[in-house]
């Protein structure tokens, strides 16, 4: 019997070490993720405020377009002309560098791909044009044309990645490589709620302008064409621009939401580790005492 008490002491010291292991590896990565936690809700508040802050002056200039094409009658411009190439589709997708931020990506993976493939099932060729690692991997993985990717984006320089992309799609519209150019990004509502979009950014379609609540006569100084000619190239950079706010801001409210339940799960564990270690450093303590009688016993 004394041989065999030995036996389980050893045991229940070796499950003790492997539980203060657990405890200690568990404590690490609530320490990585509460601090991954501290520093996206850092990054959400500067990310809501410029997305905020950005989008009076979308509806602003949304408006001012409005009011000129209704003064203007039928205008002529690059970007509003459809061009002959009725064939390929070009979708500008913008996701996330970084992982462990919820389903952000995700969300946007599902809803692109489901209209990427129906693009393709209605005869269409379809080309990507990837902002993010994320979105660049995922589509490339699984066949999609990835013909180009931007990656490890810093916010700073959202305005002349705005500036370039602008330029390239309108190109590709002018040249009659594009029938169509799609932006496929997060649309952030708030904190909880970031909805993933799919809208047709080229041509410009101006029904939308119309419908904004116009009234009295204008007289534009220069004429109406003109105006357009400076207005329209603007708010397409600044639909790009708006984009890439809205996505750094659902990215870090996804990953600050994330790091919050990663960090509360692994409290709630601990706490349960815990009260395993103490199960097995009592049951440990009583069987050395045990062990200490039966051999006083055996003198």
């Amino acid at each position: 019997g004394h041989r065999g008490l030995c036996g389980h002491l050893a045991s229940l010291m070796g499950s003790l070490r492997d539980i203060r292991r657990r405890i200690g590896s568990v404590k690490n990565t609530r320490q990585i993720t509460r601090a991954m936690k501290l520093v996206a809700g850092a990054k959400l508040k500067r990310a809501t405020d410029a997305a905020m802050a950005a989008k009076p002056y979308q509806e602003a200039l949304t408006r001012v377009i409005g009011r000129v094409v209704l003064a203007a009658g039928e205008v002529e411009h690059p970007l509003l002309t459809v061009p002959e190439n009725k064939i390929d589709v070009l979708v500008v997708l913008m996701t996330s560098d970084r992982g462990l931020c919820g389903g952000f990506n995700a969300k946007i993976f599902r809803e692109t791909q489901a209209r990427i493939d129906e693009e393709i099932a209605d005869g269409k060729t379809v080309r990507i044009l990837a902002y993010g690692r994320k979105g660049r991997d995922h589509f490339s993985r699984r066949g999609y044309d990835v013909v180009d990717a931007v990656t490890d984006i810093d916010p700073k320089d959202y305005g002349t990645l705005a500036d370039a992309l602008a330029k390239r799609v309108a190109r590709e519209v002018n040249d009659n490589t594009a029938a169509r150019v799609m932006l496929a990004c997060s649309k952030y509502i708030s904190v909880m709620n970031q909805v993933p979009n799919y809208v047709q950014v080229l041509p410009m379609n101006l029904e939308d302008a119309d419908e904004v609540g116009i009234s009295g006569d204008y007289i534009f100084e220069p004429d109406g064409a003109e105006l357009l000619g400076r207005l329209l190239p603007m708010a397409l950079r600044t639909q790009f621009f708006q984009g890439f706010l809205e996505s750094q801001a659902g990215e870090q409210a996804s990953r600050m939401t994330a790091m919050d339940s990663a960090t509360r799960n692994a409290s709630d564990l601990l706490d349960s580790l815990t009260l395993q270690y103490n199960r097995a450093r009592q049951a440990a303590i009583t069987t050395e005492l045990t062990e200490i009688v039966s051999g006083a016993e055996a003198l």
